[in-house]
């Protein structure tokens, strides 16, 4: 069975992979094309090759293991209309992001970016404008692997975690879990909101002018997940109203940010380069998954992470 990598994990690792009995061979994602070394895979393994490899000139392809999450960026429509699999990486960035989550929930409430600011200028400046999350609500869109990594290490804060999923469905970690349908509840009662939630074409700008106005004045907002799950031009509204004590953004609309965008220049935004994934492990964890499902696939086993492609997620 011939399979296909787009990233090399070491000599090693791939060795492990032909062990499992794989003929395998590797082309770095971005030298990528359709060619005879290619044609006749059954397996990709990948990111997001699909700018320079045609899949549907792959026609032994049954199976695509994506490096990521987020599935947005692969032919869905071609992928479910001709039965190839697909599975992700749900759960190999959860750490990292959960992690990443309680760093920006901390830095707003206890006003980093001032200190930060005061340490460069070598200025000994005092500010009271510093703040417990003692108490606080916290909402979880999406009660995922990302939301309960985040909200398992807030267990200890004293603060009161809810989340949002389609049905309102317990969740570990959450003291109470909404309904999609409950969402302004949710957003009205939450001093902070951290999105976490899968993009389908049902979040696309789930938090539009609208929403963003239910939220409390003075909250916060973080996102992980997509930079099309808020509505970027009315979320630059609601800053420029002093809406928020401050949104802390992983992801955008158009990456990279563009320079000249509003939203570096905010003055309480908290921007990093789609990172919150990223940590000493990645490969690791990312490597453990792919490996665990080679091994199902090669012995006809069910696979994990298996997307539903009819629900996106």
């Amino acid at each position: 069975m011939k399979v296909l990598f787009t990233y090399h994990y070491g000599v090693e690792k791939m060795k492990a992979i032909n062990d499992l009995g794989y003929e395998v061979i590797h082309i770095n994602e971005n030298e990528i094309s359709n060619c005879q070394r290619v044609e006749d895979i059954e397996v990709l393994v990948c990111y997001n090759p699909f700018k320079n490899l045609d899949v549907s000139r792959l026609d032994n392809l049954k199976w695509i293991q994506l490096s990521s999450i987020g599935i947005d960026q692969a032919p869905l429509d071609y992928i479910k209309n001709n039965g190839i699999m697909l599975t992700n990486n749900k759960g190999g960035y959860s750490i990292p992001m959960g992690e990443w989550i309680v760093l920006k929930i901390l830095e707003i409430y206890k006003n980093s970016k001032y200190f930060y600011r005061k340490q460069m200028e070598k200025q000994w400046k005092l500010s009271t404008d510093v703040y417990e999350i003692y108490g606080k609500n916290i909402g979880f869109l999406g009660t995922g692997t990302i939301a309960q990594e985040a909200a398992k290490r807030l267990q200890g804060f004293g603060m009161k975690v809810y989340g949002l999923n389609t049905k309102g469905r317990d969740t570990v970690y959450f003291d109470k879990c909404y309904g999609l349908s409950e969402i302004d509840e949710l957003l009205e009662k939450s001093d902070i909101v951290v999105c976490t939630i899968p993009y389908t074409k049902d979040t696309h700008n789930l938090l539009d002018y609208e929403r963003l106005g239910k939220m409390k004045d003075g909250s916060v907002l973080i996102n992980v997940s997509r930079g099309n799950i808020i509505n970027e031009k009315d979320l630059v509204r609601k800053i420029n109203e002093d809406k928020f004590m401050g949104v802390a953004l992983d992801v955008f609309d158009h990456e990279p940010l563009p320079k000249d965008s509003c939203l570096w220049e905010g003055e309480n935004v908290y921007i990093t380069p789609h990172n919150s994934w990223v940590s000493q492990m990645r490969n690791e964890r990312r490597f453990t998954n792919i490996y665990e499902n080679m091994r199902r696939f090669i012995k006809g086993e069910d696979l994990i992470n298996i997307v539903d492609l009819n629900r996106g997620y």
